[in-house]
C-alpha cells in the first residue's frame, strides 16, 4: 500500500515543495490552486488540477473565442438541436423519433509517439463519448495529416496509425465511412489524427452525464485501471515535443477493442433497463475528470473511496490512479434500489465493476485512500472554473508578403501535351492520389446500413430500415488555405464539408469541429486561431447550422515550428430515404455532364500551384454561402426528383480531380470540352481544369431529363454549363481538342503514390 499525501498533512506542511511544473502547471496556476484551497494542495489534488487545468481539458486559451459558437445563433439553428456544446457529444433530431449524436476529437501527440495505440485509442475514446449519450455507435471516420510522403519516419507513422484505426474500428464492428488524408512536411514531427464517431438513438433514450440525488452510488465499470496513459492530457496534449527531452511513451494509452465492444452492449442494456441516472466515459484525465465533471454537472457533492478501484497494477499510487487514462472504463450514477439490477447486467457481460462511493449534498468532492482524506475540493474549481487566458495576439509578420505572392504570376500550360502532363502530375500527387491503400484496410459495410462510403464525397448510413431515414457525414480541412488566410480557410472547410453532404442528396443540419493549431503561447498562432474560429462561427450563422461540439488541439508543432492551422469541420446531413442517395461517379452511357457554378482564376493555395510549382502564396478562393445554399437546395431537389445520376463537388484539384474520381468510380469514361467554361467565365484552360473556385459541382443527368434539369437550374438561379457526356465504350477520359488519357493509365497514375511509398496493404 502506497502512502498518500493527506489533507491533514497538507495543512500541517504548507512549505512543502511540489513538482507542479513537471505536471504542466505554471507558477501562477499553482498559486491560484493554493488560493482556492486556502492551503497547499495534496499530491492527489495537484494531480487532479494538473490534468483538468491542462489545455486539452480546460480550453483555457480558447474559451474566450469558442463562446462565439453559442452567441452567433439564430432560431433556425436551434430547431433540431437536442444537445449542444458542453456535453460529451452533440445530439440532433433527425425525424421520426430518431436522433443522431456525433463528435470529432484529436489524438495527435500520442499518435506520433506510439502510432498504433495512439490512433486506436483515439477511436476508442470518441466512441465512448457516443455511448455516454445513450446512443448506439454506428460509424466512425478519420481525418489524417502526415509528413512528407517519402520521409522514412512518415512510413512508420502511417503504418502504425492506419493499422491502429483499422484494428480498433474493425474489431468494434463499426464501418469507417469517410475521412481524408494529406501529406505535408509541416506535419513531419507532429501528425494529426482526428477521429469522429456517430451514433443513433431514440429521443427517449437520451442521457446526460451528471451526479444527482443524494445517496446515489458512484460505480466504476469496465477495464481495470493500469499505468498506461498517466498524465496523457497534461503531458501529451498540452506541451510540445523537444529534442532530448524525457520519453513520453508511458503517457500513451493502450486499447482493447474487444473489451470496448462488450462495454457498448453492456451500457446499452443498462440504459434500456433504466438502471442508470447517467454514464460518463473515462477518457482524458481519467477518474479526475469523471468525478469532478459528474459532480459539477449534478448536485455538486461526491464521496469516493479510491482504494476500491480495481487495478491491473497494484503498485500504482493514489495520484497515478487519479491521473490514469486506461481505456474502456465508464463511470455510472446508480440509484441504490437499482444497484442489484445494475450489477446483474455487468455480471452478465462479464464486466468488472466496483462501487466507489456516492453522491452527497456537501458541495465538495471528497476522495479517501485507505481511510484517509486525500482530496477535498469544490468540483467546479477542478472541472469548470479553471484558468481563462486572453493570450497575446499578433498579426503574423510574414503574412503580407506571402499573400502578395499570388499564383497568378505562375506560368500556365497552353499546349494539349503540357496540360496532359500537368493533369497526370496533379491527380497522381500524394494528396490527390487515391487513398485506397488506407481505406481498403477499413470495413466499410459491417452492420449492413452503409449507403455510401469511400470513395464517395460523403459517407451515408441508414438509420431506419422501414422508412429508409438516414444521415450523411463529411469532414474537411485545408491547411494550405488556412496558412494563407485562417478566417477564409475555416470557411472553405465548412463550405466543402457542407457541399460534400449536399451532393449525396442529404440536407446539412449540424457541425462538429476539431481545431488543430500550434502553441497558444505564440501570439501569431493565437491570431490564426481567433480568425479561424470567427470565420467558422460566422459561416455557420450564415448557413444556419449549429456547432454542436468539438475539440481544440494546441501545441501541434515541432520545436518552434507550428503546423499549418488545420480546423477540421464535420457536417452532418439528413436524408429521408437513403434509396435516393446520389453517388459521386456515373455508371450509364450517354449521360450529359453539367458543371454547376462559376469558375474563376483561383489557383492560390491550390493543388496545381503546390504540385506543379511548389508554391504556396496569395489568397485562397472566395466563399459565398448564399451560392452554397442555392446549390445545396438544387441538388436536394434534383435527388428527390431523380434527375441526377451522380454528383461530385469541385474542391482540391479542381475539375481535373473531379473528372478523375468520377470516371474511375465505376470505370465509365467521358468526353469533356472546356470551351464554354473558358468563354463564359473568361478563364484559361489551366484555370478551367485546376481552379478551386467554390460552390461548384459536376453532375451527370440522363438525357431524357435534360430539359427538366436545366429548368430546375434556371428556376433556382444556379449557373450551369453542359461540358461533356459519359462514354462507356471509349475506355478513356477525353478533354476534346487538348488530350486523352486511357482509364487504365489514369487509374495506374491515380493509385500509385501510396503503394509506391508504403508497400502493399497487409491483409487489405
Amino acid at each position: 500500500m502506497s502512502i498518500a499525501d493527506t489533507v491533514e498533512n497538507a495543512l500541517a506542511t504548507p512549505e512543502r515543495e511540489q513538482p507542479y511544473e513537471a505536471l504542466g502547471l505554471k507558477a501562477d496556476e499553482y498559486a491560484k490552486i493554493r488560493e482556492i484551497l486556502g492551503r497547499r494542495p495534496t499530491s492527489g489534488e495537484l494531480a487532479m488540477y494538473s490534468v483538468m487545468w491542462s489545455e486539452h481539458c480546460s480550453y483555457k486559451s480558447s474559451k474566450i473565442y469558442l463562446r462565439q459558437f453559442g452567441q452567433k445563433v439564430s432560431p433556425a439553428m436551434k430547431k433540431n438541436l437536442m444537445v449542444g456544446i458542453g456535453e460529451n457529444a452533440g445530439v440532433v433530431d433527425v425525424g421520426e423519433g430518431w436522433a443522431v449524436t456525433f463528435k470529432v476529437e484529436s489524438h495527435n501527440h500520442p499518435s506520433y509517439i506510439e502510432p498504433f495505440q495512439g490512433a486506436a485509442t483515439g477511436v476508442g475514446g470518441i466512441v465512448r463519448d457516443i455511448i455516454s449519450m445513450g446512443a448506439r455507435p454506428v460509424a466512425v471516420m478519420d481525418q489524417l495529416r502526415f509528413g512528407k510522403i517519402d520521409d522514412p519516419d512518415t512510413a512508420r507513422v502511417v503504418h502504425g496509425v492506419t493499422s491502429g484505426i483499422s484494428f480498433y474500428g474493425n474489431c468494434l464492428g463499426l464501418p469507417n465511412i469517410g475521412g481524408e488524408t494529406y501529406f505535408d512536411p509541416v506535419y513531419q514531427g507532429n501528425p494529426l489524427v482526428n477521429a469522429l464517431s456517430v451514433g443513433v438513438l431514440r429521443h427517449e433514450d437520451l442521457h446526460l452525464a451528471n451526479a444527482r440525488g443524494e445517496g446515489n452510488k458512484v460505480v466504476l465499470f469496465g477495464a481495470r485501471t493500469g499505468g498506461d496513459g498517466i498524465g496523457g492530457a497534461s503531458i501529451l496534449a498540452s506541451d510540445t515535443f523537444s529534442a532530448g527531452g524525457p520519453t513520453k511513451r508511458p503517457a500513451v494509452q493502450v486499447g482493447d477493442p474487444f473489451a470496448e465492444k462488450v462495454l457498448i452492449e453492456c451500457c446499452l442494456e443498462l440504459f434500456a433497463g433504466d438502471l442508470v441516472e447517467g454514464i460518463q466515459d473515462l477518457g482524458a484525465a481519467g477518474i479526475s475528470c469523471a468525478t469532478s465533471e459528474l459532480a459539477s454537472n449534478g448536485d455538486g457533492g461526491m464521496f469516493i473511496e479510491l482504494d476500491k478501484v480495481l487495478l491491473r497494477d497494484p503498485s500504482l499510487t493514489a495520484e497515478e490512479i487519479l491521473m490514469s487514462e486506461s481505456q474502456e472504463r465508464m463511470m455510472a450514477i446508480v440509484q441504490p434500489s437499482k444497484l442489484e439490477g445494475f450489477l446483474a447486467v455487468t455480471s452478465k457481460w462479464d464486466v468488472e465493476t466496483s462501487v466507489l462511493g456516492e453522491v452527497t449534498e456537501t458541495g465538495r468532492l471528497v476522495i479517501n485512500w485507505h481511510g484517509e482524506e486525500i482530496v477535498n475540493v469544490e468540483p467546479r474549481t477542478v472541472a469548470v472554473d479553471g484558468p481563462v487566458y486572453e493570450r497575446p495576439v499578433s498579426y503574423p509578420a510574414w503574412l503580407d508578403a506571402v499573400q502578395a505572392d499570388s499564383a497568378s504570376r505562375l506560368p500556365r500550360a497552353t499546349s494539349g501535351a503540357d496540360l496532359r502532363d500537368e493533369f497526370l502530375r496533379v491527380v497522381g500527387s500524394p494528396n490527390m492520389a487515391s487513398k485506397e491503400w488506407i481505406t481498403n484496410q477499413y470495413d466499410r459495410y459491417v452492420l449492413g446500413n452503409t449507403a455510401l462510403s469511400f470513395p464517395d464525397d460523403g459517407g451515408m448510413i441508414r438509420v431506419d430500415e422501414e422508412s429508409g431515414l438516414g444521415f450523411a457525414l463529411a469532414a474537411d480541412a485545408n491547411g494550405r488555405y488556412c496558412q494563407l488566410d485562417p478566417y477564409r480557410g475555416a470557411q472553405l472547410a465548412l463550405a466543402e464539408a457542407y457541399r460534400n453532404v449536399s451532393v449525396t442528396g442529404a440536407v446539412p443540419v449540424a457541425v462538429s469541429d476539431c481545431l488543430n493549431f500550434g502553441s497558444p503561447e505564440n501570439p501569431e498562432v493565437m491570431w490564426q486561431f481567433s480568425q479561424a474560429v470567427e470565420g467558422l462561427a460566422d459561416g455557420c450563422l450564415e448557413l444556419e447550422i449549429p456547432v454542436t461540439g468539438g475539440n481544440v488541439s494546441f501545441y501541434n508543432q515541432t520545436g518552434s515550428q507550428p503546423i499549418h492551422p488545420t480546423p477540421v469541420v464535420a457536417v452532418l446531413g439528413v436524408i429521408d430515404d437513403v434509396a435516393r442517395r446520389v453517388p459521386s461517379g456515373w455508371q450509364d452511357e450517354g449521360d450529359n455532364l453539367y458543371l454547376l457554378g462559376t469558375t474563376r482564376a483561383e489557383l492560390d493555395g491550390s493543388a496545381w500551384a503546390g504540385v506543379i510549382h511548389d508554391h504556396l502564396g496569395g489568397r485562397p478562393p472566395q466563399v459565398s454561402f448564399a451560392d452554397e445554399t442555392a446549390l445545396a437546395e438544387l441538388l436536394r431537389a434534383g435527388a428527390v426528383e431523380a434527375l441526377i445520376d451522380s454528383a461530385h463537388d469541385l474542391s482540391d484539384g479542381g475539375l481535373a480531380q473531379t473528372l478523375t474520381e468520377s470516371v474511375l468510380r465505376f470505370g465509365v469514361g467521358a468526353r469533356v470540352w472546356l470551351d464554354e467554361i473558358i468563354e463564359r467565365d473568361g478563364v484559361s484552360a489551366s484555370d478551367a481544369l485546376f481552379s478551386e473556385s467554390t460552390a461548384r459541382v459536376l453532375v451527370a443527368v440522363p438525357r431524357e431529363d435534360d430539359v427538366k434539369f436545366q429548368g430546375l437550374c434556371a428556376g433556382r438561379g444556379v449557373p450551369v454549363i453542359r461540358i461533356g457526356v459519359t462514354d462507356a465504350l471509349s475506355g478513356s477520359l477525353e478533354v476534346q481538342g487538348l488530350f486523352e488519357v486511357p482509364l487504365d493509365e489514369l487509374s495506374g497514375t491515380h493509385r500509385a503514390a501510396l503503394p509506391a511509398n508504403f508497400g502493399p496493404v497487409v491483409g487489405g
